[in-house]
Order: C-alpha cells, then sequence, then structure tokens
C-alpha cells in the first residue's frame, strides 16, 4: 500500500472500528466491488476494505460507468452484513459518512443529492454505490452489501458526458488534497454512521443527510414511476430512505430509478 494511505491508516486504526482490520490495496482492478463482492461470497468478514488506484471498469448507479483515472481519486468498496431493517439506510448513511469525512479531512463542506451524490453546488465531487445479497439464509440479516464509494481528488480527463458535471477536492479548494487524511475520515465517518444504524439510531442518520440536503431538497424534480414520467417537488426522505415527491395530485414515494433535478 502506498505510504500515503498506510501511514495515516496505522495512525486512525483505533477509530475506523471493523474498516481498519483488513484492508486490500490494487495499483489496477476491473472495479473494487466486483473484488470486494466476490470475497463476501467466500466468507470475507464484515468491514473488509478494497481499495484501489484505478479501476478499469468501475460504476455507478442504474449501471452507468464511474470514471476512475489512475491516481486522481478514492476508489473504495466494503463489506457489511447489516440487519435486514435497516438495509434501505445504507446508502443515505454512507452520503452522510462520505460528506463529513471529507469536510473533517479538508474543510470543504459538501452536499448531498438523492441518493447517492455528495457535490459541491451542481457538481459532482463523489458517489455512493450500495449492492446487496439479499438471499438470506434468515430473516434477520442481509448475507452482504457491498458498499462502494468514489471521490474525485484530483482534477482529471474525465470523459465528455462525465466531464461537465464533475468537480474534485483540488479543484474546489486550489491547493493539494492529502488523499490519506481523506481516506481515513470517511472511513471513521462511515464507522460511526454504520453504528448508529446497526443500534437503531436511524433517526439520527436521517437528520444529518437532511441537513446535509437542504439545498437540494424543495427543488422540481422529474422522475419515472409505473412507467409514466412525472414531475412534481423533493420534500423530503422518509424514515425508510425513500423520497418524497409532492406532484398536483399525490405525494409520491421513490425508492430507484432514475430522479432529475430541474
Amino acid at each position: 500500500m502506498p505510504i500515503d494511505l498506510a501511514e495515516p491508516l496505522a495512525r486512525a486504526a483505533g477509530r475506523l472500528g471493523p474498516f481498519g482490520e483488513h484492508v486490500l490495496w490494487y495499483a489496477e482492478v476491473s472495479s473494487t466491488s466486483d473484488v470486494a463482492g466476490s470475497l463476501a461470497e467466500r466468507g470475507a468478514a464484515e468491514g473488509l476494505v478494497v481499495a484501489a488506484n484505478m479501476q478499469s471498469a468501475g460504476r455507478g448507479r442504474l449501471g452507468r460507468t464511474w470514471a476512475s483515472p489512475p491516481g486522481a481519486g478514492l476508489y473504495v468498496s466494503v463489506v457489511l452484513r447489516p440487519p435486514r431493517p435497516v438495509l434501505p439506510l445504507v446508502t443515505i448513511a454512507a452520503g452522510v459518512a462520505v460528506a463529513q469525512g471529507i469536510e473533517v479531512a479538508t474543510g470543504l463542506r459538501a452536499q448531498l443529492k438523492w441518493p447517492n451524490d455528495v457535490c459541491v453546488g451542481p457538481r459532482k465531487l463523489a458517489g455512493v454505490l450500495a449492492e446487496a445479497n439479499t438471499n438470506a439464509s434468515d430473516g434477520a440479516s442481509v448475507p452482504h452489501v457491498v458498499l462502494g464509494f468514489g471521490i474525485n481528488v484530483m482534477p482529471a480527463a474525465y470523459p465528455p458526458d462525465v466531464g461537465f458535471r464533475a468537480t474534485s477536492l483540488e479543484g474546489e479548494l486550489g491547493r493539494h488534497v492529502d488523499r490519506g487524511l481523506v481516506f481515513v475520515e470517511c472511513l471513521s465517518a462511515l464507522a460511526r454512521r454504520y453504528t448508529d444504524l446497526v443500534h437503531g439510531r436511524t433517526a439520527d442518520v436521517i437528520a444529518a443527510w437532511r441537513e446535509r440536503a437542504a439545498a437540494t431538497l424543495r427543488r422540481p424534480v422529474r422522475f419515472e414511476t409505473a412507467g409514466a414520467q412525472l414531475e412534481g417537488v423533493a420534500e423530503d426522505v422518509d424514515e425508510t430512505g425513500a423520497l418524497l415527491v409532492r406532484t398536483t395530485s399525490a405525494m409520491i414515494r421513490v425508492t430507484s430509478g432514475e430522479v432529475n433535478w430541474l
């Protein structure tokens, strides 16, 4: 592991919870989530962290590609085995954790946009993707969730369809950013927020998400439900993390699919 990551990890080990016990580093992988998922299926313990310097096939929500230029960002996936009731809130909690970790490490305050974007103004700084294996052997737990997050640390040559809406920590701050410090502070914040979920403090997680999402709520959105395109105003999230959109005729819970902010 590069020294800029290894040293901060060693210093912060006592506050990373399960995420400081087993960290794998790769110079290049197809996807950190693919590696973490394969290891989870073979019994890897909760808390396994897989990180890489670049991904050749990183992915985001709805099958999109996550651009992962070498050395320009943090590309990380962790293995979770959460109680089934909190599964819908894993992405919400992770978004809060990444935003909080970035702020602690750099001073930059990022906003959240449902369901998985970490933004500075209109530009995307980081993203979160939770992929669950829900073939549980019992009703209480989920065999595993692979939680991936990517953070743009340095400006890079992104594909044209990404470049116009992407930003980076160094681009926003105009100075060098300690990648290792961002890495450990995000893992530390994730350890705290995941503990909140597991111990039933879901209201605290949702409240923290609402605070970070204040700039993106109460705005008009376009979304699809039951094959129809609808428009409304994104009002809030409910206790399960679903987006509540007020249309002219009803309040609709949006749990998946494309949501475009207008």
